[in-house]
């Protein structure tokens, strides 16, 4: 019997599609009112968006009959803490979640440790159902990324770094992953946060200081090439590039459809950041698109992220 998974989400309106296009790539699915269910089983700290996962222990049509398979379960030997995780969907009160933290609690033969507890239970409200399990929260350890030695105000925010990482390599299991234009490697370095096995390169011998000393800071080989993607040999099975689009990197049509075409010979799937269209440049190097999505800082300037095959 496979386990069953509770996940909350949450995204700025500047980057609920990002947030979408992302939850599709680990889950297939996107939810819906800000939580989905899976049997997935995914860190939640791996991602910008998502925020709690319960593991489904416990599920019951209605309160009372919860708090009775409560009152069943085995004593349990250490310490616990029972949260009540809101669902967005369906408001509650501060009153009322702190009574049924009090109630669940009181059902379970335990100690209990609000502080530093051993094992923290959720309670949680689905659409028709009240639901119990081991509960954990998402981590936002990687911020510590947006503060690197070196940066350059074209740089892709961490957040949508991280995300389309996530996009690109879903599962990380068996996967061999590459930016061939990494730039200072925002992307590279959120990959490799998260156990993504991923190659960094640039053409551009500027960035190579600074890209080197970036990952070097936060514990990563700095072992980037300096080589056009027109000439990678080796064979991927992902990869991402932001697009140059600054006005000192403006590429010419032939040369942009010549990295499309290099891409497809060297990798199974792309993940492409670009701030102008490229669909007809993608079928020409014989992509398929398969998803899409966009990020943007303001109405006036979005970046649109393409998931190709």
């Amino acid at each position: 019997m496979n386990n069953t998974f509770i996940y909350t989400y949450n995204a700025r309106a500047e980057e609920e599609s990002l947030c979408a296009l992302e939850l599709r790539a680990f889950f297939v699915e996107e939810g819906s009112g800000g939580s989905l269910r899976s049997s997935i089983s995914l860190d939640p700290g791996r991602s910008p968006f998502l925020k709690e996962k319960i593991e489904v222990l416990y599920e019951s049509a209605t309160w009372e009959a919860l708090l009775e398979k409560l009152r069943a379960h085995p004593p349990l030997t250490a310490s616990f803490k029972v949260q009540f995780v809101k669902n967005h969907a369906l408001p509650t009160s501060f009153e009322d979640r702190k009574q049924r933290e009090i109630a669940a609690a009181g059902m379970l033969d335990g100690k209990i440790n609000l502080a530093d507890p051993a094992h923290l239970f959720a309670i949680f409200p689905a659409q028709n159902s009240w639901v119990f399990g081991p509960l954990t929260c998402g981590s936002s350890a990687w911020k510590k990324q947006e503060q690197k030695p070196h940066s350059y105000s074209t740089a892709l925010p961490v957040r949508v770094a991280r995300s389309a990482a996530n996009i690109a390599v879903p599962n990380p299991s068996g996967i061999y992953a590459i930016d061939p234009c990494c730039g200072i490697g925002t992307v590279v370095i959120e990959a490799r946060s998260m156990g993504i096995q991923m190659d960094g390169s640039d053409v551009n011998p500027k960035v190579m200081y600074g890209l080197r000393k970036n990952l070097s800071h936060f514990g990563f080989a700095p072992d980037t090439a300096l080589q056009d993607m027109r000439m990678i040999e080796k064979s991927y099975d992902a990869a991402v590039i932001d697009m140059p689009y600054n006005l000192c990197s403006v590429l010419p049509e032939e040369t942009k459809l010549e990295m499309l075409q290099s891409a497809r010979n060297f990798t199974q799937r792309l993940v492409i950041i670009t701030i102008e269209p490229l669909d007809h440049l993608l079928k020409k190097a014989g992509f398929a698109i398969i998803d899409r999505g966009t990020a943007g800082k303001n109405k006036m300037f979005s970046r649109e992220i393409l998931v190709c095959e």
